[in-house]
């Protein structure tokens, strides 16, 4: 990942809903971000290949192309970042977003207030990967809520608790680190858990 000095980063935002797509494009400018819309997935796939931006955040549910059939080719031809923002949290939808390896998974409604903190927590952890070359002096860390060091299991497992029990980002995040601290394990390995855990009920749900 290239983020340009003194930007907050270059977001590809797709959504075929072009209601929430002006929000959400609205919501990151303000926030200072350069961002990048399509509303359907042919479009995502050549603005991403023409402006190289630094993360991806997809709806999955669109006309056409899929937001997962956009993250499998950003993973694997553009080796670029991605996260999915959307209404729907059945566990096979969990699953696919596991095996994708999406850095982070938001679950519909949202309001900018919270995906702006959910999009700089992503930035904070890509930064601090080999993958964050900069040209020029480092950008300053945004303001960030706890979960701007989570790993990537570990912010879709939250993701799925905020669902599942209707909780807060932070909320959900204490109720994954008790979990851990009762069956002793770190945070990241029942994250892992957790998420197979869902990835066996989707099965079973499929045979």
């Amino acid at each position: 990942m290239q983020v340009q000095s003194g930007q907050a980063g270059k977001i590809l935002v797709v959504d075929d809903d072009r209601l929430v797509l002006a929000t959400l494009a609205h919501g990151l400018t303000e926030a200072g971000y350069e961002v990048i819309d399509a509303d359907n997935g042919d479009d995502a796939i050549l603005l991403a290949r023409e402006h190289r931006p630094d993360l991806a955040l997809l709806d999955i549910r669109m006309e056409g192309m899929s937001g997962f059939d956009v993250a499998a080719y950003l993973r694997e031809y553009c080796k670029m970042p991605f996260m999915f923002l959307s209404a729907f949290s059945d566990d096979d939808t969990v699953r696919q977003v596991h095996e994708l390896g999406a850095v982070d998974y938001l679950v519909k409604p949202l309001d900018i207030g919270q995906i702006v903190p959910a999009v700089q927590a992503v930035f904070a952890r890509l930064r601090a990967t080999p993958l964050a070359v900069t040209d020029g002096p480092a950008p300053a860390a945004p303001t960030v809520s706890r979960t701007d060091s989570l790993l990537p299991a570990e912010a879709m497992a939250v993701g799925v608790l905020m669902h599942r029990f209707s909780l807060a980002r932070d909320a959900a995040l204490d109720r994954l680190q008790r979990m851990a601290t009762a069956s002793g394990h770190v945070t990241a390995d029942e994250a892992e858990r957790l998420l197979e855990a869902v990835e066996r009920l989707s099965g079973t749900a499929d045979n």
